[in-house]
């Protein structure tokens, strides 16, 4: 957690011990760190044997806590309905055995799930009741991430430099206290933003650290978010080579994971990179597929995050005519 790389014995221990409650607690521990770490993979087994192994000693707290661990996962993963039911389901038990800390825990998946929905206010109201609860007991890491979380809000509800300040103090308090995670999710949401307030040459170093820093995580799904906005800036200065090589990048990596999701970004980014190339049409049908991939797991993207579209939408539009486009989105839409 403090940004040292973990060794495969490490993170996958042969656990032969004469305490199966130990044992437990151990794999669950595991999959919450490398939850965070975003090894999402390795972590998923440690959290389904832990889970299974919780049932059987009827351990409510391990239970709750590897549910709440399974929710963030499933949302990688691009299974909303999952994570909503372990979310709900960690914060019912976090809440039944009155532990704070599981509280801020279940707090994570059902602000993320309600801001990917587009329902800010309650986002909103999910992350400030997580930062109150991590504040008063003084829960460092919770804290960082927390803001983190209301600085992404207030981003999508157009307050920049309301985002800038949460995103600087999640930053800082991380740094404060060791937390390499916390850090590197502040430095994405400072990217985030000045990218949309066009500071490309801040957002892309930020990038770029980040991206560094997550070199040799096999199943992190931030890799390819991060080479999308790198595709964006790219696209943003006229770049159309440099665009296209980021976006194509990204679809590798993204091509393997289960999340719609991740596939319709890097449609997205892409169809921004073709646009400026020359190839409308082909970028027209990207943005289909996309729209299709979105609509596919019940998340259409909402207005507030629709400004990259209509950006590469306006490109196309211009170069084929609102028709032309039209057809070639519903194509791409039925062929994906």
């Amino acid at each position: 957690l403090d940004g040292a790389p973990a060794t495969p014995d490490a993170v996958d221990p042969h656990l032969v011990g004469d305490d199966p409650s130990a044992d437990t607690r151990t794999r669950w521990f595991l999959g919450y760190v490398l939850t965070t770490m975003g090894d999402l993979s390795t972590a998923a087994r440690h959290t389904a044997v832990a889970l299974a192994a919780a049932a059987e000693l009827d351990d409510r707290w391990i239970v709750a806590a590897a549910l709440a661990d399974r929710s963030t996962q499933a949302l990688g993963r691009g299974r909303p309905a999952d994570a909503a039911a372990d979310g709900a389901r960690a914060a019912a038990l976090f809440a039944e055995i009155g532990d704070r800390w599981g509280q801020v825990q279940a707090t994570f998946a059902l602000g993320s799930l309600a801001e990917i929905a587009g329902d800010y206010r309650r986002a909103a109201e999910q992350h400030r009741a997580g930062l109150r609860t991590a504040e008063e007991l003084g829960l460092r890491a919770e804290i960082s991430y927390q803001l983190s979380w209301l600085g992404r809000v207030a981003l999508l509800t157009g307050d920049l430099a309301g985002a800038r300040r949460l995103h600087e103090r999640a930053r800082d308090t991380a740094v404060e206290h060791g937390f390499a995670p916390g850090r590197v999710f502040a430095l994405i949401g400072l990217a985030l933003g000045g990218r949309r307030a066009g500071d490309l040459d801040d957002a892309e170093r930020q990038l770029r650290e980040v991206l560094q820093w997550q070199r040799g995580l096999p199943d992190e799904p931030g890799n390819y978010l991060i080479l999308v906005e790198l595709g964006f800036i790219a696209e943003l200065r006229g770049d159309a080579e440099g665009a296209l090589a980021l976006q194509r990048r990204a679809g590798a990596i993204a091509r393997p994971l289960p999340d719609p999701r991740a596939h319709a970004l890097t449609w997205e980014g892409l169809a921004g990179a073709e646009s400026l190339a020359g190839r409308p049409v082909e970028a027209a049908r990207l943005l289909g597929a996309a729209a299709a991939a979105r609509a596919g797991v019940g998340l259409p993207l909402p207005a507030a995050e629709r400004g990259d579209i209509e950006r590469i939408t306006a490109r196309i539009t211009a170069a084929i005519g609102p028709d032309r486009f039209a057809a070639e989105h519903a194509r791409g839409r039925t062929s994906g």
